[in-house]
């Protein structure tokens, strides 16, 4: 059974269906909301870890000091090359810790269900390659990655904003995107954050709609979630972790 720690670095937005099909997997999950909950020093005793969303910057540390060390603990993460996973602000703490840049969306926030489409390394990689071609998500961002680590592979994109899913050396995985939320949990965003959710499509946040695209998230990130269970358990091997040189001139 794996051992995942999971950061929640805001308490709008818990685990949710992803830590059932964590558990549903086999995995224990030990959840930390900072600061309320100490992270650990170290990652010791832990086969792979989760850092989720929150409405903060993933540089805040003036308001958040706390940032600082869930940086260092991703960055450690895909250092040993431990199974890691950043959904959305946890994918862009995990890109500022490997060097890559974090920034406002130019082109403004993203919010509502939406699709994302597999980029060619994604048909190689151990947790994307079953994925289907275009991927339901839930997006509710206004920070963006905007520029990816040296040694990431851009494993899904969109028009609007390209880097959506990267892959970290060999096995850690940032997605933009969410696909943990639930619809109370999105309506409760809403109202929290008008600015952003009024960047979706018209009729974006009904009960039909939040029920729909959940229910098509869960088809397609639920057997991600079992596959990332399985690498931490050590029964799916991670991928190759391909050199990056400079272009020849």
């Amino acid at each position: 059974m794996p051992r995942l720690l999971v950061i929640q670095p805001d308490a709008s937005d818990p685990v949710g269906p992803l830590g059932e099909w964590f558990a549903e997997a086999g995995a224990e999950l030990d959840v930390r909301l900072p600061p309320i909950d100490a992270l650990p020093a170290d990652l010791a005793g832990y086969q792979g870890l989760v850092c989720l969303g929150g409405g903060m910057n993933a540089e805040d540390d003036t308001r958040y000091p706390w940032l600082a060390d869930v940086r260092r603990l991703l960055r450690e993460a895909v250092g040993a090359n431990l199974p890691t996973l950043g959904v959305c602000l946890g994918a862009q703490l995990l890109t500022v810790a490997t060097g890559g840049k974090v920034a406002p969306g130019q082109d403004g926030p993203e919010a509502g269900a939406s699709l994302v489409a597999k980029k060619d390394a994604a048909w190689k990689d151990p947790l994307f390659a079953d994925l289907p071609l275009m991927q339901d998500v839930l997006q509710f961002h206004q920070d963006v990655i905007d520029r990816l680590p040296v040694r990431a592979e851009l494993l899904a994109s969109s028009p609007r904003y390209p880097n959506q899913a990267y892959r970290y050396g060999r096995c850690g995985y940032a997605l933009q995107f969410h696909i943990e939320t639930t619809p109370d949990v999105v309506r409760e965003w809403v109202k929290s954050a008008p600015d952003v959710a009024a960047s979706a499509s018209e009729g974006a946040f009904t009960d039909e709609r939040l029920a729909e695209a959940h229910a098509d998230i869960a088809e397609t990130w639920q057997p991600f979630a079992e596959r990332f269970v399985r690498l931490a358990a050590g029964d799916i091997e991670p991928a190759t972790d391909q050199p990056h040189t400079l272009p020849l001139v």
